[in-house]
């Protein structure tokens, strides 16, 4: 019986990349998205197309507490089980830190933060009474030791999301292996309006001084969610290229 994977913000970036990976490993796909339902649907046609999979795609706002249990709903409609909860859903709203307001800064936990503790908490309940499962949540480097001030509330919220990481730990022991990707610079569409002497300046900070492609960074979500990875959990990784400042 092949096994499924539900992973939020999957339709383009790391989530999509991820999606990818798991799919070429016989995993089923569960591709949750908010906006992108052209490039989530194109996602799914080309998944099945290439790796004989299943892959469906559900439409549902991470910040809102309503669509995750709308969307939790319909896959238990389906009667489909999920093996593994990947938690990539994210959101940043830079700005200076004086122009920064009250309803970015919620928005941003929301999506960041409290988005994942609730489906977390949902499906993981689910795992629990089954003794099995994987949920691998991807928070950033900027919740460890990457600091920038224009990315207060982004910072905060993931770093939120490194703490809950312990504590669903912990709740979920023994049966369910909770860790975190904490990705450095990637390659997505959050780095695409960079100034290119900052990203360069960026980029000489990094030992390999390059930003990561997004399946660099899936890879190891995916390892974290293997059979070889059964008694790792608790922990957060770092995927940053070697950051030394």
């Amino acid at each position: 019986m092949l096994k499924t994977v539900l992973i939020t913000g999957a339709s383009r970036g790391i989530g999509a990349a991820t999606a990818k990976v798991f799919a070429s490993h016989g995993y089923n796909i569960i591709v949750n998205y908010n906006k992108s339902k052209e490039q989530a649907k194109q996602l799914c046609q080309n998944l099945e197309k290439e790796y004989h999979i299943k892959a469906i795609f559900l439409k549902a706002d991470i910040s809102n507490q309503q669509e995750i249990d709308t969307m939790l709903e319909k896959i238990r409609n389906l009667n489909i089980e999920i093996n593994c909860l990947v938690n990539n859903a994210g959101i940043d709203r830079d700005s200076l830190f004086q122009d920064k307001n009250f309803e970015d800064f919620e928005t941003t936990l929301r999506t960041n933060l409290i988005g994942p503790f609730w489906l977390s908490k949902k499906i993981g309940k689910e795992m629990y009474e089954r003794k099995q499962g994987k949920i691998i949540n991807v928070t950033s480097t900027n919740a460890i030791d990457t600091y920038y001030p224009c990315s207060a509330d982004y910072d905060a919220s993931k770093a939120g999301l490194v703490s809950l990481t312990h504590n669903l730990a912990v709740q979920f022991a023994p049966y369910i292996n909770i860790n975190a990707v904490a990705p450095g610079w990637t390659n997505t569409d959050m780095v695409k309006e960079l100034d290119e002497e900052y990203r360069s300046e960026e980029e000489g900070k990094i030992l390999l001084h390059r930003f990561a492609e997004p399946q660099e960074i899936a890879n190891v979500i995916y390892f974290l969610a293997t059979e070889e990875a059964k008694y790792i959990n608790n922990e957060i990784i770092r995927v940053d290229g070697g950051w030394y400042l």
